[in-house]
């Protein structure tokens, strides 16, 4: 089996297990969620932490963004642009929020454009390693590798339920590890932080 075939076999099989969590059991580890990460992600005044509105069934982050900006964090959103490119823009208390691409929205055009330096990254499926399957268009494959390409160096912190932890993600040598992933069990660390 290729590892596009492979990945995309994980990927059903994560997201069917997610899906069957009923919204009451999503909603409480979404708060739990909160509550680890809050506790643990250490975040400076000023530091930029980017995050994302949930689509379908995934982990509603939005208790845990605004946390974050409780201690001091600047809150930016993903947009896509086109096919290929993600900006993420700055996220202001009371701003707009326009259609931002794959279901989600995100703050306009005449937010600033902010360059992460702890991302919270949405995954389909994750494994002990830190390695992550997202939905399959590679948007937050390019714009981490953007962002490495210009010098950055974001924290990587995946977020998902544990149901979405597989045995092994096929990992190919242009993928960039989490440093951890973030669950209702708990802050899985996989790589020392850089944060």
């Amino acid at each position: 089996m290729s590892s596009k075939s492979a990945k995309a076999a994980l990927r059903a099989k994560a997201l069917e297990a997610r899906d069957r969590l009923d919204a009451e059991a999503r909603i409480e580890a979404s708060l739990a969620i909160d509550r680890i990460g809050a506790a643990e992600i250490d975040v400076t005044p000023g530091v930029i932490v980017s995050g994302f509105f949930p689509i379908r069934s995934e982990v509603d982050v939005r208790p845990l963004m605004f946390s974050l900006r409780e201690r001091g964090a600047r809150l930016c959103l993903p947009v896509i642009l086109d096919r290929t490119t993600i900006v993420f823009r700055e996220l202001l208390r009371g701003a707009p929020l326009v259609e931002a691409g794959f279901g989600t929205v995100g703050p306009g055009p005449e937010a600033t454009v902010l360059e992460p330096d702890l991302m919270l990254v949405p995954l389909a499926a994750f494994d002990g390693t830190g390695h992550r399957i997202g939905y399959g268009a590679g948007h937050y494959d390019r714009a981490i590798a953007g962002l490495l390409a210009a010098g950055r160096s974001p924290h990587l912190i995946g977020v998902a339920f544990d149901v979405q932890r597989v045995d092994r993600v096929p990992a190919e040598p242009h993928d960039v590890a989490l440093q951890a992933v973030l669950t209702e069990s708990g802050l899985h660390a996989v790589i020392a932080s850089r944060i």
